[in-house]
Order: C-alpha cells, then structure tokens, then sequence
C-alpha cells in the first residue's frame, strides 16, 4: 500500500532511490522528506522504506532516534534554543523558560495557533555569544529572558 502525501515527496524519495551497489542512506531520506514537508509523517515510513528497500521498522528506528527530524508539523516558526555547555552555564535554561512562557508552551511543540514550534537543540555552534537561540534560520547569541518578546515580534 503506497500512501500519497504533498507533492514533491515522491521525487524527493526517487532521488535518494539507491542505485547498486550504493546501499540505502535512510537518514539521507528522511532529511529530504522533511525538507519537503516540514516534517515526516509516520503513515510516510512504508513508501519511504519500499524506496530503500529495507523495512519499515528500520526507518521508524532512524526516525525515533534523531531529534532533528520531527513527525509532526511544525509551526510557522521554528524556535530552537540551544542547551549546550556555554548557553546552559550562561542561563539558556532561563531563557527556554521564558520563550515557553511568551508562546504558551510547556515542554516543546507548537502553541499559538500553530505560530511557534519550541525545541531544544544539543549545540549551535555559537558559543562566545550565548546563549543561543535560532529562530527558523536566523541565530540571535547573548539572549536574556528580558529580550524574548521584542525577539519574537517580528515573527508574530
């Protein structure tokens, strides 16, 4: 049974389709799907794993263990707050709190009809101005919770 999503997947999956003696990159798959999407829907995984030719089970394995790839759709915005060494000894968790509390959030997920998507992320990359906090694709670094609701205006 092949289920039918947005178009742009099934080409998406034919591209990562391997060719022997290439063997099957399911990560590789699963990061196309979700450029396509926004995210991979788990009714996604039997066409995904009939592509690769490996089995349903080993995709689901893939697709639970990488925390980038989400099985449902995010928000209009992405709001990733970074939890490394530097953010969290420089009060990131503060500053997660904050953003949560702004955006009606608790924990993760998406609030404010569909708005804002609030994850945690391991590291940035942007250490010597932390903490970090990435909004879609842009990085803002020395944030403090004083700063959240001026930051997330302009995404309203």
């Amino acid at each position: 049974m092949t289920t039918r999503h947005r178009p742009g997947l099934a080409e998406s999956l034919e591209t990562c389709r391997p060719v022997p003696p290439d063997k099957p990159n399911i990560l590789k798959t699963l990061l196309a799907a979700q450029s396509v999407l926004g995210y991979v829907p788990t009714s996604a995984i039997p066409q995904i794993a009939q592509v690769l030719g490996v089995t349903d089970a080993q995709v689901a394995g893939v697709l639970s263990y990488y925390s980038d790839l989400r099985t449902q759709a995010p928000g209009r915005h992405l709001i990733r707050v970074c939890m490394g060494e530097s953010c969290m000894a420089n009060h990131g968790a503060l500053v997660l709190r904050a953003i949560q509390e702004h955006v009606r959030v608790e924990g993760g997920g998406t609030k404010l009809e569909g708005r804002f998507t609030v994850e945690q992320m391991s590291c940035a990359g942007n250490c010597a101005v932390s903490p970090t906090v990435m909004i879609d694709e842009d990085l803002c670094g020395r944030v403090t919770p004083s700063d959240v609701q001026s930051l997330l205006e302009p995404y309203r």
